[in-house]
């Protein structure tokens, strides 16, 4: 048996295996028993959530067989002779199938006079034909083809399904992964399912055996050490300057990305705010952050520093949010701890 990816493992089969975009399920769904199907849709979204996943799944349930199920990746078909040939196509009935369904996914890259083949073809098709269109770039798709389709737009999943999805491949992998190990994959699978079992395959197959310390996770990912991340935490907190600058040295030689230790950086301060005010707010941090992590920020709340304030929070988003534009990214994180720690 050939290799199989763990994202292509792992996707969803289902409706009823699909998470984080439940609005478009249950739209779906609903247009199903409602015999209300649409001759064209239009999914979009950021890469990695699970567009042409959910075509394929929609294309299932109204009883379409995989040679009745066209894919066509519009990035490499598109010039008008592509969709000239496709206008063609779609007058053929479908082999077993009441319908004959086609996925056109990265659509937005068809060129203008593709676009204007196409539409007419969009706007009335063969009763059969049903047009699933995916897009990452909404923007780009003409206003005359929106107008025709069922628009949906996909949610990048959060963090915290990323975890669970991750674990759950974990798990049935066979493999053990110390605490925090998932909070790392789901922080550099960037908001893609994809891109979250892409990290884990990468791990996995990094990896000497079949358990995964948080140690041998950030080492192979280049992610930044835990302990780092609490000082650079603590020093602003306490407003010890010199430790916080401290640890954005450290993260400097240790090679790793800033703005992904910013991100962890920002989690921590959020749950340290929280903290301050009640104990019961954060009941679901002790897991997610991890026992060691949770006991620190306690420690730091329990010693009552002045500089953990909403103030704090504003400062360090506000760093965040310029450094992707920033040549040198560590110097927000710097100024940041000066500004409010030195105070």
């Amino acid at each position: 048996m050939s290799y199989q990816s763990l994202y292509r493992k792992y996707r969803p089969q289902t409706f009823a295996d699909v998470v984080g975009q439940e609005h478009v399920v249950k739209a779906l769904q609903g247009a199903i028993e409602a015999n209300a199907i649409s001759h064209a849709y239009l999914f979009s979204g950021s890469r990695g959530t699970g567009k042409t996943s959910l075509a394929r799944i929609f294309a299932k349930a109204l009883g379409t067989a995989d040679e009745d199920i066209t894919e066509i990746d519009a990035a490499s078909h598109t010039s008008v002779e592509h969709i000239k040939e496709l206008n063609e196509a779609v007058f053929t009935l479908p082999f077993r199938s009441p319908y004959k369904i086609y996925i056109l996914d990265e659509v937005h890259m068809l060129s203008k006079s593709a676009w204007n083949a196409f539409l007419k073809t969009l706007e009335e098709p063969p009763a059969h034909v049903i047009f699933i269109l995916a897009t990452t770039e909404i923007e780009k798709v003409p206003e005359t083809i929106l107008s025709r389709c069922q628009t949906f737009l996909f949610k990048k999943p959060t963090r915290a399904i990323l975890r669970a999805v991750i674990e759950k491949a974990a798990k049935a992998e066979k493999v053990k992964m110390e605490e925090g190990v998932s909070e790392l994959i789901a922080l550099f699978g960037d908001g893609a399912f994809r891109d979250a079992y892409g990290t884990l395959e990468k791990i996995i197959g990094a990896s000497a055996d079949k358990t995964i310390t948080r140690a041998e996770a950030e080492a192979i990912l280049g992610a930044p050490d835990e302990a780092i991340i609490l000082s650079y935490v603590e020093g602003v907190a306490t407003k010890d300057v010199e430790k916080a600058l401290g640890a954005v040295r450290a993260l400097l030689e240790k090679g790793v990305d800033i703005i992904k230790a910013s991100e962890l950086i920002l989690e921590r301060f959020r749950a340290l705010l929280l903290l301050t005010i009640s104990k019961e707010s954060v009941a679901g941090f002790q897991s997610e952050l991890g026992e060691h992590t949770f006991e620190t920020l306690s420690r730091i709340v329990a010693a009552k520093p002045a500089a953990v304030s909403s103030t704090t929070l504003l400062t360090l988003l506000d760093a965040y949010a310029r450094m992707k534009a920033s040549p040198v990214p560590e110097v927000l994180l710097e100024v940041a701890a000066i500004e409010v720690a030195g105070k």
